[in-house]
């Protein structure tokens, strides 16, 4: 990646919809020469895709829930954390060090949706030794934006 292909990779993390136009004209470049860029970009797998950021107010989804998995054996991370994957429910699943334990950051409408995931789909899963839930009281950052420099 060239000093350019920074420039694009940062105005289009910052509004994904912006016009290519927009974008040629902000980095003083032709609009094709942009969109080769950025299908180049895509190709290499750098800009992995571009999703929408819903309100999670508005679809009853207002509650966010932590739960640290841990897991039988260390050989059961990966199926485990595919399987976590899977639930709708489930917007993260990250491995931790240390402990053979997975976190997972769930959006859910309440407490009774949580207890129903906890108690149902997740307790279903076999390679599942114990679970340990947190339920965030207030969020004052969340993003999927990384850094770029």
């Amino acid at each position: 990646m060239d000093a350019t292909d920074f420039k694009i990779v940062k105005i289009l993390q910052n509004k994904a919809r912006i016009p290519n136009v927009e974008v040629a004209r902000q980095i003083g470049m032709a609009p094709s020469a942009v969109l080769e860029r950025i299908k180049k970009l895509e190709a290499r797998g750098i800009i992995d895709g571009y999703e929408v950021r819903l309100n999670p107010e508005r679809f009853n989804r207002s509650m966010i829930a932590f739960v640290e998995v841990r897991v039988r054996d260390a050989a059961s991370i990966r199926e485990t954390g595919r399987k976590l994957a899977d639930l709708e429910a489930v917007q993260e699943v990250h491995f931790l060090a240390g402990n053979d334990s997975l976190l997972v950051k769930l959006r859910v409408s309440d407490t009774n949706e949580l207890e129903s995931l906890l108690m149902t789909e997740i307790s279903a899963i076999q390679t599942i030794l114990s679970t340990k839930t947190e339920i965030a009281l207030a969020t004052f950052k969340e993003t999927a934006r990384i850094p770029i420099t």
